[in-house]
């Protein structure tokens, strides 16, 4: 696999269409290739932003999320939330590389990596072609930001083992494979947290990625979604008062 950081002009709210600024800064695809853009620049572009001055954070991210939890011993200041299916703090709201403006992930994420994907197919006359939109986020009990999936098109996000044997003939029952997330990961790295300005990735040689020449369908992004009652760490969600936020849940 090798991941290729791209570097574009300083964005700023609406200061480009998305459009516009990958016919500048993505002059070539290739054929079996897999495009990382950051949910920042998205919303920067869509004018998925609000000001800071005269807007009540805590308010804005309650609002932001489908699930809030007011923790009051968190001393780092932040809401715990769920947010697009994603345990995040603060529902994805962030100020960082944005001028005087609260960044909100992007009002359809899922529709704009289908327009992106278009826009790439038509302009390369591709038929293989993933997008990811990422976003970076902490772990539970490990230090620093990694790169996470808000939406994905144009091929599996999951490979799954179930049925299949171990090196040993045991067979898989719960095993699947975050291809997506694993690309976002490695995407968001090599882009960089800081000043970086290389807010979008090329991927390529990635022979473990199956393409699917269509947007993924409802129940294709269903099946990725578990409810937190089901989850592995039911029993942690389980302790928290959580409280409803102010966008709908998707339905898992």
């Amino acid at each position: 696999m090798n991941v290729t950081a791209i570097r574009t002009p300083r964005i700023t709210v609406r200061s480009h269409t998305l459009e516009a600024l990958l016919e500048v800064c993505v002059p070539t695809v290739a054929e079996g290739s897999v495009l990382a853009v950051t949910s920042k620049v998205v919303s920067l572009c869509e004018g998925d932003v609000v000001p800071v001055e005269g807007t009540d954070k805590m308010a804005l991210m309650r609002a932001q999320a489908e699930k809030y939890a007011d923790l009051p011993r968190n001393e780092y200041g932040l809401l715990f939330t769920i947010a697009h299916n994603t345990l995040i703090p603060n529902a994805g709201v962030d100020a960082s590389n944005a001028p005087d403006v609260y960044v909100l992930w992007p009002s359809d994420i899922q529709a704009v990596t289908n327009r992106i994907r278009r826009y790439i197919q038509g302009r390369f006359g591709l038929k293989n072609i993933g997008v990811i939109i990422t976003d970076s986020t902490v772990r539970p009990l490990r230090w620093g930001a990694g790169g996470i999936s808000l939406a994905h098109s144009g091929f599996k996000a999951l490979r799954d083992y179930r049925g299949e044997q171990d090196l040993f003939g045991r067979i898989f029952q719960f095993e699947t494979a975050d291809i997506v997330g694993g690309l976002a990961a490695a995407a968001v790295l090599t882009m960089g947290e800081g000043d970086e300005q290389m807010p979008m990735a090329l991927i390529t040689d990635v022979p473990f990625v199956v393409f699917q020449d269509h947007n993924p369908t409802a129940d294709e992004l269903a099946a990725l979604r578990i409810s937190p009652h089901n989850d592995l760490y039911s029993e942690f969600f389980a302790g928290v008062s959580w409280q409803d936020g102010g966008r709908k849940a998707p339905p898992v």
